[in-house]
């Protein structure tokens, strides 16, 4: 069932393929956390069969507008949301309520090195097909479980959704405005909660593939959003662990780097990341303030820091004289990081990114259009990622998942 395209390699000619290739993962997991772990390691050639509720599918399905049109114009089963995280996977329906659902995951988890999922925790164990369960068909399968707060603890219960977890984790609280300027807890703009631990579970997955490569072994990884939440808070959470202090909200600024925040330009924000004391020399300079380099109030980062805001209105009076694009051709020429505020249709034509195939299409057909989604940031000399297949309709493969099957299949 392998037909992953061989990628040839520049240096010798030779196929290589995918690093994953010979890989399949069961992947019972749905809306964002296991989806973007299962994509990352699709990309990297395994070979992923993501099952589905019938008639409803992944609960992302529906989460539009906007979705990709039909061949008749009418909303199809891909949503946007959907699309984001769901290529290189073949899709089939299975009732896991009914006995036949049942038998027929114990069969594809017999075949299979991986599984994710992401049920409440207990779910699967009470129709008998969770780890504990499985491992007795598969004793070397890896098994990660995706939860909101873990498989233990006291909030082990609870429904974790990335909103949740962003306010209850900490991150939220230190993401806006200040306090002085009337802010409040604001989210990051995605969901950085779901997408950070499916980049975790990656990460254990194929720790624990590593382990049962050298010795037969499998395992089980519980990963929970809230705890990949508070691993991510890293030099926010042990500021506080040093000095005991609470981090608060400072909008754009830095808590331990000054000047390192967005200013309002005559059209639009800069951002400018000044990170030693040589460049700040150089970015007083550019801005027409070269005394305040030797103002013994921001002359070193810790004294910047200390008078943050009469810094903050200096460079805020300059830097609104002038365009962005202006000011940051300025400061690049005389090697000061910054660069403008990018809206994301900027970000999505920017040369840099097309460059950087940031952005890929996958071809159509007779009944859809080429399908334009965001590139794999992994570039890898010998075994580069591929987009072998579009984000499946729901139960689009089944008949190439049921031959997997078959004796002679594998």
């Amino acid at each position: 069932m392998h037909h992953d395209p061989d990628t040839m390699t520049e240096e010798d000619g030779r196929t290589a393929p995918g690093s994953l290739q010979g890989l399949r993962i069961l992947d019972l997991s749905r809306i964002l956390a296991g989806p973007t772990a299962t994509q990352l390691m699709a990309d990297l050639g395994a070979e992923v069969i993501k099952v589905e509720k019938p008639e409803v599918g992944d609960d992302t399905r529906s989460w539009g507008p906007p979705f990709l049109p039909d061949a008749e114009g009418n909303d199809s089963d891909l949503s946007a949301y959907f699309l984001c995280a769901n290529r290189n996977k073949k899709s089939i329906a299975i009732d896991i309520g009914t006995e036949d659902g049942v038998a027929l995951l114990r069969r594809l988890v017999a075949i299979s090195d991986v599984v994710v999922e992401n049920y409440k925790p207990g779910d699967l164990a009470r129709r008998g097909i969770g780890y504990e369960d499985l491992r007795q068909i598969k004793p070397d399968i890896v098994w990660c479980s995706i939860s909101g707060f873990g498989q233990t603890g006291p909030y082990s219960d609870r429904i974790g959704y990335d909103f949740l977890i962003q306010a209850m984790g900490g991150i939220m609280s230190i993401t806006g405005d200040p306090d002085a300027k009337s802010g409040q807890p604001v989210k990051v703009g995605v969901g950085i909660a779901d997408v950070m631990c499916g980049m975790y579970a990656t990460v254990g997955v194929l720790a624990a593939l590593r382990h049962r490569d050298r010795t037969g072994e499998g395992q089980h990884i519980d990963l929970a959003l809230y705890d990949s939440q508070v691993a991510w808070l890293i030099n926010a959470a042990t500021n506080h662990l040093v000095s005991g202090r609470v981090p608060k909200r400072l909008g754009n600024a830095h808590p331990n780097i000054a000047p390192y925040q967005t200013f309002a330009a005559s059209d639009e924000y800069l951002a400018v990341a000044v990170g030693n004391d040589q460049q700040f020399a150089r970015f007083a300079e550019a801005i027409g303030l070269a005394d305040i380099a030797m103002d013994a109030r921001f002359r070193r980062n810790r004294d910047r820091l200390a008078n943050l805001e009469d810094l903050q209105a200096l460079i805020q009076a300059e830097i609104s004289k002038d365009t962005a694009l202006s000011w940051e051709q300025r400061l690049l020429s005389v090697g000061v990081p910054a660069g403008r505020v990018a809206t994301i249709d900027t970000v999505l034509t920017d040369p840099h990114t097309l460059a950087r195939e940031m952005v890929v299409e996958l071809p159509g057909d007779e009944t859809e259009a080429p399908l334009r989604l965001l590139g794999n940031p992994i570039k890898m000399s010998v075994t580069p990622v591929t987009y072998r297949s579009r984000p499946p309709h729901l139960d689009a493969d089944r008949e190439a998942v049921m031959r997997l099957l078959k004796p002679d299949a594998d």
